[in-house]
């Protein structure tokens, strides 16, 4: 499996809506093992493709804490949402920040599977609002876009002056 690239905001790539999957074969499942791989590296707990620069449907994500509870969503659909919770998110493409995002607390979701078989799941608490937060990234949206533009702008700033320091700090090596 190989560690894949993740995009990181502000890039307009991120910004891209994804096209459906037409076709789930193993080049498709070759990505989902890569994408799973990025993931659990980075560390995080869901991942979009879009996320690294894959614009297809499709996602996966793992909240467990012992990473045994994959789960893979092509082409998924929100199909009922009830309740409503708010929370604290991070992003793999946003990282280091965090911010309270208001969430259905439990959705049905309609999707097809790693064998490309359609399939049904209910899910809630940490499982929904991952579910949540990675369909935006599908639709080119990010958690930050839940932030007033004045906090979007610090964020922009602040994670721009990290890469200087990061590439200053590969380039003295």
């Amino acid at each position: 499996m190989a560690k894949l690239t993740i995009l990181e905001f502000p890039d307009p790539r991120l910004r891209t809506r994804a096209v459906p999957v037409e076709t789930v074969d193993d080049s498709l499942r070759s990505l989902i093992d890569d994408m799973f791989a990025t993931m659990y590296e980075a560390p995080g707990i869901g991942l979009a493709a879009t996320q690294v620069d894959v614009h297809k449907r499709m996602l996966v994500a793992d909240v467990s804490a012992d990473k045994s509870e994959p789960h893979v969503l092509i082409n998924p659909q929100i199909v009922e949402k009830s309740g409503a919770t708010v929370s604290e998110e991070g992003c793999l493409s946003v990282p280091g920040f965090y911010a309270e995002v208001k969430r259905a607390e439990q959705i049905r979701v309609r999707f097809l599977n790693r064998d490309g078989d359609e399939t049904e799941m209910e899910a809630e608490g940490l499982l929904a609002i991952c579910i949540q937060h990675e369909m935006d990234h599908l639709d080119g949206k990010l958690f930050v876009d839940y932030l007033s533009e004045a906090k979007r702008q610090r964020l922009r700033k602040r994670l721009a002056k990290e890469r200087r320091h990061r590439s200053a700090d590969a380039v003295a090596l």
